[in-house]
């Protein structure tokens, strides 16, 4: 048995689209883990932060350092974009790192990738 990681001949393997919808600090360090781990294996990964998700960079756990990750993400050439209207919801405002982005943003996620994660 083998596997083909070259899927669409530019040497990437598959696009991952991951939402994350909680700030559970366990769940939002394993997304982030699992995301790294993808681009690490040459598959191209973008996070879209949604609901309580937005919250994820401000996660504060002894246990589990979702900042760290989020940092190995980026770092890694990851893409993370947040919903919008969940921002405003919160006083909070896009990033650098992290863009406001819309439904449309969403949905343009889910048409792109090869397969869809959810956590939260």
């Amino acid at each position: 048995m083998f596997f083909i990681n070259n899927l669409n001949g530019a040497g990437v393997g598959l696009k991952f689209g991951i939402v994350l919808g909680t700030k559970e600090p366990e769940k939002a360090w394993n997304a982030f883990r699992f995301a790294v781990t993808a681009l690490k294996t040459n598959h191209d990964v973008k996070v879209f932060l949604i609901n309580e998700g937005v919250e994820a960079e401000n996660i504060k756990d002894e246990k589990y350092n979702v900042k760290e990750q989020i940092d190995s993400f980026i770092k890694n050439k990851g893409q993370i974009l947040a919903c919008g209207t969940c921002l405003k919801s919160r006083q909070k405002e896009g990033a650098n790192i992290c863009p406001i982005s819309t439904m449309e943003d969403l949905l343009k996620l889910v048409e792109e990738s090869d397969k869809i994660l959810t956590f939260g």
